[in-house]
């Protein structure tokens, strides 16, 4: 059995999922929409399609993982389940796209991520009694998020070495090994995990139940900790956009409370599809940067039309996706806590 039977059935093939699919926006294609990728591991499951199948192979790697069509389906169908279950049986071995074993191996390797945040110079606070989850990509790439974090919550602590949250492996063929770090995780961080990463507080939500796992807008508003001061520009308040984070909203429910953060330090714009994916979904813009760009490229028009001086991101994959986008604009892109911290916090 390669499903979970009640998910697999739970579909109705009704179709309210295709208008939120952006894959299914790209192509205009049945198979390229949940509903048709459903149907797909049916064929799967019953033996009608061989996993080597080329639509099998290609649709598997096609989808985005970004969950939108959860909200939207009136028969409750947890797709993102359903696609970790696919590509545990399509991605294994040498059936795993090379570059995610390469960066799966990485991660495994706490001294690694250790090492390269310090190199980086990532946050560092002991003593505390809830934890900031320092991410993978965020100790590597924009440790300056985790510094600004924990200025803003000096009474959070960041205990070394923490390791991978698991995501990672669970989006690419082994959620049972991402099952499993997310739960050493959770016993090296004690009580609160708080973290500025959306993608691993839905997979460490997910894993580790909602009431242990706090992304940080979430945090801090449930700790009525406004921040002070405002975000100027050119003498003004600064105009600042959102992009969600396709897991955190999708798979979490948060979007109200960075909205709110960002409204009390900057005049807020919403753009008309903050909520669809920018095509980041963790290691899907390495391994298929093309198609990657092309669902990010109505997100930066709408950006650029926006009139905004700042984009907001509250996860790094996403955050690294609109900074190579946006490079050579007036545009510049943030995360929260970094917003926040120019703020005055």
């Amino acid at each position: 059995m390669i499903f979970d039977d009640e998910l697999l059935e739970r579909c109705i093939s009704c179709g309210f999922c295709l208008p939120a699919c952006p894959t299914y926006a790209l192509t205009g294609e049945e198979a390229s929409s949940p509903r048709g990728r459903i149907t797909l591991m049916r064929a799967l499951e019953t033996g009608q399609l061989e996993p080597d199948d080329p639509t099998l192979v290609e649709q598997s790697s096609f989808c985005l993982g970004c969950r939108a069509c959860e909200p939207v389906c009136p028969a409750g169908v947890q797709y993102g389940n359903l696609l970790e279950q696919w590509r545990d049986h399509q991605w294994r071995g040498r059936d795993r796209p090379w570059l995610a074993r390469v960066l799966m191996a990485v991660v495994a390797r706490r001294w690694l991520l250790r090492l390269q945040g310090l190199v980086r110079r990532h946050a560092r606070a002991r003593g505390r009694a809830e934890s900031l989850m320092l991410g993978c990509v965020e100790r590597g790439l924009y440790p300056a998020v985790s510094r600004a974090a924990l200025r803003i919550a000096p009474d959070l602590n960041v205990p070394a070495n923490q390791g991978c949250c698991g995501a990672l492996h669970a989006h690419n063929g082994e959620s049972g090994r991402g099952a499993e770090l997310a739960r050493e995780l959770g016993k090296r961080l004690p009580g609160t995990i708080v973290t500025t990463a959306g993608g691993c507080a839905a997979h460490l939500a997910a894993q580790l139940g909602r009431d242990r796992v706090k992304e940080f807008s979430e945090w801090l508003l449930e700790r009525n900790a406004w921040p002070d001061g405002e975000v100027r520009v050119d003498g003004r308040r600064a105009r600042v956009a959102l992009q969600d984070s396709c897991h955190l909203r999708n798979g979490m429910g948060v979007t109200r409370e960075p909205r709110e953060l960002i409204k009390a330090v900057a005049d807020y714009v919403e753009l008309p599809n903050a909520g669809s994916c920018c095509g980041a979904a963790g290691t899907y813009s390495l391994l298929r940067p093309a198609d990657s760009r092309e669902v990010l490229a109505p997100k930066l028009a709408e950006i650029e039309s926006a009139g905004v001086d700042y984009v907001v991101a509250v996860n790094p994959g996403c955050l690294r996706q609109l900074r190579q986008g946006l490079r050579g604009t007036p545009v510049k892109a943030l995360h929260l806590a970094e917003l926040l911290r120019l703020a005055g916090n």
